[in-house]
């Protein structure tokens, strides 16, 4: 008789288990059901013109080469340059491991093969995340209520907007494209990311 009951707790307790662990994984498909959808409405917000400046946000560099990640978000930022003369760009992004020269020169030699002129380009090659991106580069924009765009990859758009505006700049999103072949592991690293940045938001920096 006692074997028979605690056959059948450990069979209660088993099914309990079994329970709340498809309910967490039905809130945790919603939340990054939620996050994707922020992700995707960032992504669609109309293009403001002639804004006063603009950042684009560093990502890996092979030795001397941008990454193709990289490379999108230099090609976004010179054509929104070359349609709106009177932008400057603030090029963010210290120099990382396996990387010859910093993230910011190298996107400054690469808008400059694109017929960007360099008085209109300027360096801020300390930052190593997005936060010290938009912090440092906070530093050299002379009015910060002025009217400004960011540019990176589509995924990565939302959150790098809400950083800045949180921040206190007046800005709003410039998405590149995202390499098809990092997608999975790019927008998986972001959801966390995000997440880390919500919990940062509520608990305090």
């Amino acid at each position: 008789m006692l074997y028979d009951e605690r056959k059948l707790k450990r069979g209660n307790t088993w099914k309990k288990a079994v329970k709340l662990a498809i309910v967490g994984a039905v809130l945790l498909i919603v939340y990054f059901g939620f996050l994707h959808l922020k992700i995707q409405e960032s992504m669609h917000q109309p293009i403001p013109g002639e804004a006063d400046y603009l950042i684009i946000l560093g990502a890996r560099v092979k030795g001397s080469v941008p990454s193709l990640s990289l490379q999108y978000r230099i090609d976004k930022a010179a054509e929104y340059l070359t349609a709106n003369k009177q932008t400057v760009t603030i090029v963010s992004g210290g120099k990382g491991p396996g990387e010859d020269i910093s993230e910011a020169q190298a996107m400054q030699q690469a808008l400059v093969e694109q017929g960007i002129e360099e008085a209109r380009i300027i360096l801020e090659d300390n930052s190593t995340t997005t936060y010290e991106n938009i912090v440092f580069s906070k530093k050299l924009i002379p009015d910060p209520k002025a009217h400004g765009v960011i540019v990176s990859n589509d995924f990565h758009i939302y959150r790098a907007v809400k950083i800045a505006t949180k921040e206190g700049l007046n800005i709003e999103g410039v998405p590149a494209k995202t390499p098809k072949v990092s997608m999975p592991k790019s927008y998986l690293r972001e959801y966390l990311a995000i997440s880390k940045y919500y919990l940062t938001e509520f608990f305090g920096r």
